[in-house]
C-alpha cells in the first residue's frame, strides 16, 4: 500500500512562513496537503492514514546543500561514485535532504573522472539526492585561488567547455568563475545555453567587472566575502558589487569564521530575504579523522599547515543553521536560506518548500532546533 501519512500537532516551518498548530498530509512521496488547526480539525481521515502526533515539533523542508566537497571520510576529491553514494548516506543524519557534490580545480583529466563519478551516482542514492554538480573552476582568478590548486586553473576555452558539459551530460548545475577573466563573456552566454547558473566567486573582479559580468547572467555569488576582491570605498570591488545589487544574490558559510558573524547580520540587512542561501563549502574530513598536514581552526573550518590558508568548512548544514539563529537570524529566514532559496536559484522545482505537490523532503526538529527525524519522498531514514 503506499504511503499516506498525516503529521500534525506540529509547527510548520514552510521555506517562507510559519504556521502554527499545524498538519502536513503526505501521499506516496508527496506533500499533498497543509493544514492549519480548524481544516484539521474538520478533516474526516480514512482507516488506512497513519496519524502521527508531532507534539509541537518544528516541521521543515530538508535541507538543501549547493556548496559541499565531502563529509564522512568521502568527497568528489577521489572521482569514485562509492564516495558520492556514501555522502548521500551521511548527509539525512544532518538534516540534508539533497546536495550538489562540489568539484575543485583540477588537471583536465582528473576534472572529467570527477564528473563522470558522479553523473553515475545520480540515481543510486540511498539517502540525500544528487541534484547535479558545481563546478568551482576551473576558470578561477589566480589571484584569488584560496584553498585550491593552481595546476588545476585554466584560462577561458571554449573546447574545454565543451569537453566539460558533454562529461556532465546535462547535470551541470552550476558553475563559479572570475568575471574579470578575458573572453569570460563568451563562455558564460555558452554555459547559459546549457543550463548552467552562473556564480561569481574566487575572482578579483572590480566593480565595474562584476556589473559587466551581470550582462552575461552572472546573478549569484560563491561563499562571500570569501576569495573575492574586498571594498573599498572609491572601488567597492567585487563585494561592493554583490552588497549594492539586489538582482545578485549570494552562497554564505555559516561557521562564524569564514564570515564574523556581525557581517553576517549586515548581509542580512543588505539582501533580501530571497537572496541568501547557506552553504557549508565542507570538507571530506567533516565528522572523520583529520590528517597531520591539516589543522582544524577553531573547531569549525580547516586551515593547511603549510601556509595558514583557511580552506573550507568542518560543518555541517545543520550546524550552520542553529549557527544563523544564535548569530541573531530569524527562524524563517534561516529557514529560507537553508531549503526555498537554494532550491529557486538553482532552478530545482517541486523541492525546497512545503507546498501541496512538492516532494515530500523534510526534516522535524524539537524545540531547540535539534534534529529528530528526517524523511527523503515520504520515507523517513535511519539516522
Amino acid at each position: 500500500m503506499d504511503t499516506v501519512l498525516c503529521l500534525h500537532n506540529a509547527v510548520v516551518l514552510t521555506g517562507f512562513s510559519t504556521m502554527p498548530n499545524c498538519a502536513v498530509y503526505i501521499k506516496k512521496d508527496k506533500i499533498a496537503d497543509v493544514y492549519n488547526e480548524s481544516r484539521f480539525q474538520q478533516k474526516q481521515f480514512s482507516s488506512h492514514v497513519q496519524m502521527i502526533d508531532m507534539q509541537g515539533a518544528y516541521i521543515a523542508p530538508g535541507f538543501i546543500d549547493t556548496h559541499i566537497h565531502g563529509i564522512g571520510g568521502y568527497s568528489t576529491d577521489e572521482a569514485e561514485t562509492q564516495s558520492i553514494l556514501k555522502m548521500s548516506e551521511i548527509l539525512p543524519s544532518y538534516g540534508v535532504t539533497s546536495f550538489i557534490p562540489t568539484i575543485i580545480t583540477a588537471p583536465e583529466k582528473i576534472l572529467i573522472k570527477r564528473i563522470k563519478a558522479i553523473v553515475a551516482a545520480i540515481g543510486k542514492e540511498k539517502g540525500a539526492r544528487v541534484l547535479g554538480i558545481h563546478l568551482e573552476g576551473p576558470f578561477l582568478s589566480p589571484e584569488k585561488i584560496g584553498g585550491q590548486e593552481a595546476d588545476g586553473l585554466s584560462s577561458v576555452d571554449l573546447n574545454y567547455l565543451k569537453r566539460i558539459i558533454k562529461a556532465g551530460k546535462g547535470h551541470i548545475i552550476n558553475m563559479t568563475l572570475a568575471p574579470e577573466l578575458k573572453h569570460i563573456r563568451e563562455l558564460a552566454l555558452k554555459c547559459m545555453e546549457a543550463g548552467i547558473v552562473l556564480q561569481a566567486g574566487h575572482t578579483n573582479a572590480t566593480y565595474e567587472q562584476i556589473i559587466e559580468g551581470m550582462q552575461a547572467g552572472i546573478f549569484h555569488a560563491t561563499h562571500m566575502f570569501n576569495a573575492m576582491r574586498p571594498m573599498h570605498h572609491r572601488e567597492p570591488g567585487t563585494v561592493g558589487a554583490i552588497l549594492t545589487h539586489p538582482e545578485i544574490s549570494c552562497e554564505i558559510i555559516g561557521d562564524g569564521i569564514h564570515v564574523h558573524p556581525d557581517l553576517i547580520r549586515l548581509l542580512t540587512q543588505c539582501k533580501q530575504p530571497t537572496q541568501l542561501v547557506l552553504i557549508t563549502d565542507s570538507l571530506k574530513y567533516t565528522k572523520a579523522q583529520i590528517p597531520s598536514d591539516i589543522d582544524l581552526y577553531c573547531q569549525k573550518c580547516f586551515k593547511r599547515k603549510s601556509d595558514d590558508v583557511i580552506m573550507g568548512s568542518c560543518i555541517t548544514m545543520l550546524d550552520g543553521f542553529q549557527n544563523l539563529l544564535k548569530f541573531g537570524v530569524r527562524l524563517e529566514r534561516a529557514i529560507q536560506m537553508a531549503t526555498s532559496n537554494p532550491a529557486r536559484i538553482m532552478h530545482q522545482n517541486g523541492i525546497g518548500s512545503i507546498i501541496p505537490s512538492y516532494d515530500a523532503d523534510l526534516i522535524v526538529l524539537d524545540k531547540n532546533f535539534n534534529l529528530k527525524m528526517t524523511m527523503i519522498k515520504g520515507k523517513f531514514l535511519k539516522l
